[in-house]
């Protein structure tokens, strides 16, 4: 669909770094399989079923247990030059884009990746997302190389696998109201996310994009707007450069 468009975006340590994928991939691979397994209905000490109502039975069972993890992966260039398919602008070399994910990677910390579709005519000055994934995940895979004959572009091909923030216990020992020692487990977070106090828009930024970004799925862009004492004019003329404060609650 021509009215139809899409864009990538990679960010690390809570969109202090921010990337969109300068050309969108041919394809994107999802993969959202469950967990469930499979038993064979056998009677006691593994003896066939054999009663009428046991013949009824299915011999064979699913027990539907939890989703595994998403995992993403797809394959696109990182390009030298402006090509007319190139979505960003200005465009960064692309070495930049290879040592900011290797980087990434090497500090064993989760990355968020979005990816947000919608239509491009829209009497809306914020559009609603039609596709909108929105995760952190780890950079399970990564492999890159020089395009032969087009000096400078690189290929690559990524795999990500969704990430989920995890709650820890510690347990603490202490007494209770008559003096006898107990043990009770006290809730701890990992602290793997920092937000910024403040973003610099950037090239085809608006304020529900930018929301997207730094907050998830639920975009909060409104909140951004107060804060920065932003009018609904304000908002179809953001400039690139502009450095905007961001709620912390």
């Amino acid at each position: 669909m021509a009215d139809y468009k899409y864009e990538i975006f990679f960010s690390f340590n809570n969109s202090a770094e921010v990337f969109q994928i300068p050309v969108n991939p041919e394809s994107i691979e999802i993969s959202e399989g469950g967990k469930g397994k499979t038993y064979d209905l056998v009677g006691p000490k593994g003896s066939v079923l054999i009663t009428e109502e046991q013949q009824n039975a299915p011999g064979e069972i699913n027990v539907i247990k939890g989703p595994k993890l998403m995992e993403v992966s797809f394959s696109s260039i990182f390009p030298a030059e402006e090509y007319p398919f190139v979505v960003v602008a200005p465009l960064p070399k692309p070495m930049k884009y290879i040592e900011d994910i290797r980087r990434w990677k090497q500090t064993k910390h989760p990355i968020r990746f979005v990816l947000v579709g919608y239509n491009a005519i829209s009497t809306q000055d914020q559009p609603k997302p039609e596709l909108d994934i929105n995760i952190a995940a780890s950079i399970e895979k990564f492999d890159w190389k020089e395009v032969a004959g087009s000096p400078g572009d690189i290929e690559y091909s990524i795999t990500l696998k969704e990430y989920k923030f995890y709650q820890a216990q510690k347990v603490v020992e202490a007494t209770d109201a008559n003096g006898n020692p107990v043990l009770y487990k006290q809730p701890t977070y990992e602290n793997t996310r920092i937000r910024p106090q403040t973003y610099t828009v950037q090239q085809g930024d608006n304020l529900w994009k930018i929301g997207m970004k730094v907050f998830g799925r639920d975009g909060r862009w409104r909140e951004i707007q107060k804060l920065n004492g932003l009018t609904e004019a304000d908002l179809k003329k953001l400039q690139v450069g502009t450095v905007l404060k961001i709620p912390q609650d």
